[in-house]
């Protein structure tokens, strides 16, 4: 668990970027959700993410399979709003099954793991 949000008041279920690239490489069947904009995931994303941009999750929580894991990340800042947000809706909504990928997308690309480009 790390703090996540501006005020570090809420706990999320933190997963580094090193598992989450041991989990794909290991074939492990993982629900991986791009909340960044659509433009931003069209550029770049990791292989095999699907886009849910964090304005839009409201309404389309639906799409988050409830088993599973599912893992969020975006490109905020770490200890940013927005990943802790989206993370805490879904809690909400009563899912127990969403990990925040710290550091998000940037740090993804920071450690040289590969991402898809182009739209789909």
């Amino acid at each position: 668990m790390a703090l996540g949000g501006h005020g570090g008041e809420e706990l999320v279920d933190a997963i580094t970027p090193e598992r989450v690239k041991l989990l794909l490489d290991s074939r492990e069947k993982l629900h991986l959700f791009d909340i960044r904009p659509l433009k931003d995931f069209n550029e770049r994303r990791i292989p095999g993410a699907r886009s849910i941009p964090m304005m839009e999750l409201d309404k389309r929580f639906g799409e988050v399979p409830r088993s599973g894991r599912a893992i969020l990340y975006c490109s905020c800042q770490p200890g940013g709003g927005e990943e802790a947000y989206t993370y805490q809706l879904l809690r909400d909504k009563g899912y127990r099954n969403v990990s925040v990928m710290e550091e998000g997308f940037s740090g993804w690309v920071k450690r040289k793991y590969p991402v898809e480009t182009g739209s789909r």
